[in-house]
């Protein structure tokens, strides 16, 4: 099974090229932030608290997100592996994750980490906020927190993945194609 952490802070353009790699490799999308959107919609009181706290910049609980990852490892047995979007953010949920991976036989296969300055995921997640009328990429103070909370609590989870050799860091600005291309050349140095 191919899993895959697609890895980057907010704009870097994962969901681009998640997609793009869900076609290429028949990976089950596992983004934790669809998975909240849709607790949102739904008007769970799940989606309400995750609402109040995305809204301004704040991480959901890791229980929470680690249950709703185990029902969708659950809920796709047959898969041919998983891509991991926005998750694992913090050290403690890489850990989790690779323990759920554990339990249903399964492992991480590689982390793809994309590269982007503040700069440009400003200017891509303002433009994307005026496209979707996502409320926590409608903001610059909201959008520069949230690069700041990546900065602070998510990169070091590069780290964690450097440790076991299974990181490659990929340049995310440039044309869609070309950073898929290098993010497929990753994928084929790590099988």
């Amino acid at each position: 099974m191919l899993n895959i952490v697609l890895f980057g802070p907010p704009g870097a353009g994962k969901g681009t090229q998640s997609q793009k790699l869900i076609e290429q490799y028949q990976l089950v999308h596992l983004s934790t932030g669809d998975l909240l959107r849709s607790e949102i919609t739904a008007g769970t009181a799940l989606g309400l608290e995750a609402k109040k706290l995305m809204d301004q910049g704040i991480l959901v609980p890791d229980a929470v997100v680690i249950g709703m990852i185990d029902s969708k490892l659950s809920a796709n047995k047959g898969a041919a592996g998983f891509i991991f979007d926005g998750f694992p953010r913090t050290i403690a949920q890489a850990e989790a994750l690779d323990a759920l991976l554990a339990g249903h036989q399964e492992k991480i296969t590689c982390m793809l980490s994309l590269r982007v300055t503040e700069e440009e995921l400003t200017k891509r997640l303002l433009l994307r906020g005026a496209e979707s009328g996502r409320p926590d990429d409608a903001n610059e103070e909201v959008i520069r927190k949230r690069i700041h909370e990546y900065e602070s609590k998510t990169a070091p989870v590069a780290g964690y993945y450097a440790a076991q050799g299974k990181l490659t860091e990929i340049d995310g600005i440039g044309a869609i194609d070309s950073i898929f291309g290098a993010l497929c050349e990753a994928i084929a140095a790590n099988q």
